[in-house]
C-alpha cells in the first residue's frame, strides 16, 4: 500500500481532531524562553499559559536546564522502572529537606505514572482500598483528568460525555461559593453525612482542588478548607487534596493548602513538579495510609529520572529559602491589582469579576460567557498566550511563570486590557 501526500499541513493531515490548544494559537512555535514564545517566522509571544501550569519555573529555565544536560552527558539512568536510581534518590531527599521537613510532614511518596490523572486514579484506588469504601465526594466545577476513575470525579460535562460508559461511584456536593457567598455550601454535605436516609454512601474519600483550575478559578477560603477537613476527619474520611494544578508555588507556598493550616491525608502533585516540563507525577499519603502491596499499582513509566533531576534542582534552587514565596507574592499582588482595575475600568460596559490565588487569577464574565475567548483571540494577535476555563469558557485565565521578569509580565498584562478594550469597543463580546 502507498500513501500520497495531500495539500495542506501536516497537522491537518495527520493529527487528530483531539487537539485543542493549536486550534486558539494558530502558528508553530519553534524556541522558548521563560516567558516569552518564538514561532518559525520570528514572532515572539508573551506565554501566560505557561503549560496550563506546567512550567512554573518558565520555559527552559537556566538553573534546571545544565544538571539536566549534565545527566545526560555522564549517560545518567533514564529509564529504571521503579528500581533505585542515584537521581531518585537525590529528589527523595531534597524533597524531604526543602519540603517535607520545614512543615512537618510525615508523607510517604509514591511515584506513578508521569500523568496527573495516574496520580488521581492510585489517590482514589489507595483511599478505596484502605477504607474499604468505594464512593468518593467531589466537587461542582472540580476537575481531576480524564481518564475513567478521575473523569467520574470531574464535573464539566464535555469531558464526562466522551467516555461513553456510566461514571460510578462519585458524589458531587456544592463547592465554596456555588449557591452563592451568603450560603454555607458545606451544610448540605454535613446533613447528609449525619442523616442515615440521605441516600449518600459513607464515602471512602473526599477530592477537593483548594483553587479550581479548570473549573473558573475558583478559590475556596481558608476557613471552608478547614471545615472541611474537620467534617472528613469526625466522619472518617480522607482527605484528598489535588494540587497538581495549584501547587509547586502556584498560590504561593509549594503546597497550596499551607495557609489553611490543613493536613491533607493524601495529595496529589504533577504538572510542575519536574521544574522544565518533563513527565513526573506522585501521590503523598500519610505513612499509615501506605497499605499497597508491591506492584498494586504500577506503569512502565513511574519513574522519570531525567524529570526527577531538574526537580531536584528547581527544589534545591527555589525552594531553598522564603525569598521565592516573597517574589510570587509579590508579582501575585500585580496581577491582582491589574485584574481589579480591569474591572473597574470597563464596569459600565461589562461585569468583569476578577478571581483566583496567588499567580492563579482569572477575570470571569458571566453575562458574556464569549467574550473571554473573543479576548483570548485579540491577544494572540496582540503577542500573547492565555487560555480561558470555567464551565463556558467565561473565564480569562492567568497561569504566567512564575518567573517571569517584571517587565514581560505587565507588558502581557497591558496587552489584556488593550484586548479587552478593542473587543468591547467593537461589541464582539456580543456575537454568538
Amino acid at each position: 500500500m502507498t500513501t500520497t501526500k495531500t495539500s495542506g499541513s501536516v497537522f491537518d493531515r495527520l493529527e487528530s481532531n483531539v487537539r485543542g490548544y493549536c486550534r486558539s494559537f494558530p502558528t508553530t512555535f519553534s524556541t522558548a524562553q521563560n516567558a516569552i514564545l518564538t514561532d518559525t517566522d520570528g514572532n515572539e509571544y508573551i506565554d501566560f499559559l505557561a503549560g496550563a501550569g506546567t512550567l512554573n519555573y518558565g520555559h527552559n529555565n537556566e538553573h534546571l536546564k545544565q544538571p539536566m544536560l549534565d545527566y545526560l552527558e555522564s549517560d545518567g539512568v533514564l529509564h529504571g522502572l521503579d528500581m533505585h536510581t542515584e537521581a531518585k534518590e537525590r529528589f527523595l531527599e531534597s524533597f524531604e529537606r526543602r519540603v517535607l521537613w520545614p512543615l512537618e510532614l510525615d508523607y510517604k511518596v509514591q511515584f506513578t505514572g508521569p500523568t496527573g490523572t495516574n496520580a488521581v486514579e492510585a489517590a482514589f484506588k489507595l483511599a478505596r482500598n484502605v477504607t474499604g469504601r468505594t464512593n468518593i465526594v467531589s466537587f461542582t466545577n472540580g476537575f481531576h483528568g480524564v481518564s475513567l476513575g478521575s473523569v467520574a470525579a470531574t464535573a464539566n460535562s464535555h469531558f464526562r460525555n466522551a467516555t461513553g460508559v456510566p461514571l460510578d461511584n462519585v458524589t458531587f456536593m456544592p463547592y465554596a461559593g456555588y449557591l452563592g457567598d451568603e450560603i454555607d455550601s458545606l451544610s448540605l454535605f454535613e446533613t447528609m453525612l449525619a442523616d442515615s436516609s440521605s441516600g449518600l454512601d459513607q464515602p471512602a474519600a473526599v477530592v477537593v482542588e483548594t483553587v479550581q483550575g479548570e473549573g473558573g478559578i475558583n478559590a475556596a477560603s481558608y476557613e471552608w478548607l478547614q471545615r472541611l477537613e474537620s467534617l472528613c476527619q469526625a466522619n472518617g474520611i480522607l482527605l484528598i487534596v489535588d494540587d497538581i494544578q495549584a501547587g509547586c508555588g502556584r498560590t504561593g507556598t509549594f503546597f497550596s493548602f499551607e495557609r489553611a493550616g490543613i493536613v491533607p491525608d493524601i495529595v496529589t502533585l504533577s504538572k510542575s513538579l519536574s521544574g522544565y516540563g518533563l513527565p513526573m507525577s506522585v501521590v503523598l499519603m500519610k505513612s499509615e495510609l501506605d497499605q499497597w502491596k508491591p506492584g498494586e499499582h504500577n506503569g512502565t513509566f513511574r519513574g522519570n529520572n531525567l524529570a526527577f533531576v531538574t526537580a531536584t534542582a528547581a527544589l534545591e534552587h527555589y525552594w531553598k529559602k522564603r525569598s521565592f514565596t516573597h517574589e510570587i507574592d509579590r508579582k501575585a499582588g500585580v496581577v491582582r491589582d491589574r485584574f481589579n482595575a480591569i474591572a473597574e475600568r470597563f464596569a459600565d460596559d461589562v461585569s468583569l469579576e476578577p478571581k483566583g490565588r496567588g499567580m492563579m487569577r482569572g477575570l470571569a464574565c458571566r453575562d458574556f460567557p464569549q467574550l473571554a475567548d473573543a479576548v483570548v483571540a485579540e491577544a494572540f494577535q496582540r503577542g500573547l498566550v492565555i487560555e480561558t476555563s470555567g464551565t463556558d469558557s467565561h473565564v480569562l485565565k492567568f497561569l504566567g511563570p512564575l518567573t517571569v521578569e517584571d517587565e514581560t509580565l505587565e507588558s502581557g498584562l497591558d496587552i489584556i486590557e488593550e484586548s479587552y478594550e478593542a473587543v468591547i469597543g467593537d461589541k464582539r463580546y456580543l456575537d454568538d
